[in-house]
């Protein structure tokens, strides 16, 4: 690919893909949300999507990121510093479980415009700046693979791969928005989640956590029902 094709890509509109691409990747995409052996691998993607939240509203509110910690068993822990009570404090909890949605809601709008190139590409520099700030092995493994789907299939895929590729990301991003809201109540009712981000926004706000957890829901449900639309009707 020459320079000028690459940005004509980049900065254009693709042609919308066949209309069997919604509705089957939607499927798939719940299909990987809703079956346990494959969540257990999925949601590695969900992590790299919630730690990247907290990570950017820390960096958005002026706090110092430390770096970002990916584990085996898809949780994850993103360290900055700065005051620890305050705004900054509480956008930066409350972007963990709020960041899927909203990119999979941000990822519709762009396929709903027929941008299939643009979101891979934004897709490759989010992970990139992810990679960055990760400290720990199974963390940049898992940012590396996937940022390697996101370069192999815009650099080498054609267009309805590309547009196969897209549409399952975003739909899994809908799908996934909600069922880490629905896992962090059960924990928490369970007792096994006495440090969840809905537990330090109540601390920081006197918000109670199940409120919290609740505005997580909307949000995911929101985003879903917008963005599913979007999608449906590209």
């Amino acid at each position: 690919m020459d320079s000028e094709y690459v940005w004509h890509l980049v900065v254009g509109s693709q042609p919308g893909p066949p209309s069997w691409v919604a509705p089957a990747t939607a499927a798939v995409a719940l299909l990987a949300v809703l079956l346990r052996p494959v969540w257990k691998f999925s949601r590695n993607v969900v992590t790299i999507a919630h730690e990247g939240g907290h990570g950017l509203a820390a960096v958005l509110t002026r706090r110092r990121l430390a770096g970002i910690r990916l584990h085996s068993d898809t949780s994850g822990l993103t360290i900055s510093s700065g005051p620890p009570t305050g705004p900054g404090m509480i956008l930066t909890a409350a972007a963990g479980y709020t960041a899927p949605p909203l990119l999979g809601l941000g990822g519709a709008a762009l396929l709903a415009g027929q941008h299939i190139a643009q979101l891979l590409w934004i897709g490759i520099v989010l992970l990139a700046a992810v990679l960055i700030m990760v400290r720990n092995a199974f963390g940049l493994l898992s940012v590396v693979v996937t940022g390697a789907a996101f370069v192999l299939i815009s650099w080498y895929g054609g267009g309805e791969l590309q547009a196969v590729f897209a549409y399952l990301g975003v739909w899994f991003l809908l799908f996934a928005g909600v069922r880490p809201v629905v896992e962090l109540q059960t924990k928490r009712r369970r007792g096994e989640a006495p440090e969840s981000d809905a537990d330090q926004l109540a601390r920081l706000t006197g918000v109670a956590g199940v409120l919290w957890v609740t505005l997580f829901l909307v949000i995911a449900l929101s985003c879903l029902l917008a963005g599913g639309s979007w999608l449906m009707s590209a």
